[in-house]
């Protein structure tokens, strides 16, 4: 389908502005032609943009106190809606479009309705396929235990509502899983350090760069 000026434009923002994880978010607009090729332009902006906050931080920038945390979920959804808010004022968009890409962006963690669950469904299967090596990472630089990050993983499965992106996805999770164990069976041939997770590190990580996972 031909994509609008807008959506092509809010590419553009996102891969100039966000090469830390831009990935994430083409991807996961890639997902929602899989799953509703016929969706509406505030879904596929949405989808587009749900994470851009992360690219503009700032003092009031959400701090993550763990990777399962709902207090930050809601501060990033609702900081990254006004952040697209303003990028949408200032292309010109129309206030109802505005509205509609606001309330999904800070739907884009729980869904709840038909569109915010297809962009919520979108962003798991993205993070699912482009964001496992990163999590992985993060438990080899003791950032994150492996049980912080196999909560996540799972978190990650099971909260899509979508029973078409369900389906899609579980191959996507059983393998990010294989990997997390495989790792963490590497972890126990060792010293035993990645598998029960560096304390110091691991609390000093998340002070320090929570806001970036």
């Amino acid at each position: 389908m031909a994509e609008s000026a807008l959506v092509e434009k809010a590419r553009r923002w996102v891969v100039e502005n966000y090469p830390y994880n831009r990935e994430h978010l083409l991807r996961a607009l890639e997902w929602i032609d899989h799953l509703a090729p016929d969706s509406s332009e505030a879904v596929r902006l949405a989808t587009l943009t749900h994470d851009m906050e992360r690219a503009f931080p700032g003092p009031d920038s959400p701090v993550m106190a763990s990777l399962d945390d709902p207090v930050y979920e809601r501060l990033h959804s609702e900081r990254s809606a006004r952040i697209v808010t303003e990028w949408l004022t200032s292309e010109g968009a129309g206030e109802q479009l505005t509205r509609e890409v606001a309330a999904l962006i800070v739907a884009h963690e729980v869904g709840g309705t038909l569109e915010a669950d297809l962009v919520q469904a979108a962003d798991r299967l993205s993070f699912l396929e482009t964001n496992i090596d990163l999590f992985l990472g993060f438990v080899q630089s003791g950032r994150f235990s492996i049980d912080d990050v196999r909560t996540k993983f799972e978190h990650s499965y099971h909260r899509i509502r979508v029973p078409d992106a369900r389906a899609l996805a579980l191959p996507l999770y059983e393998r990010a899983d294989a990997r997390l164990a495989s790792l963490a069976a590497r972890a126990h041939g060792g010293d035993g350090e990645l598998a029960a997770g560096s304390t110091s590190r691991h609390e000093e990580a998340k002070v320090r760069e929570g806001s970036r996972a």
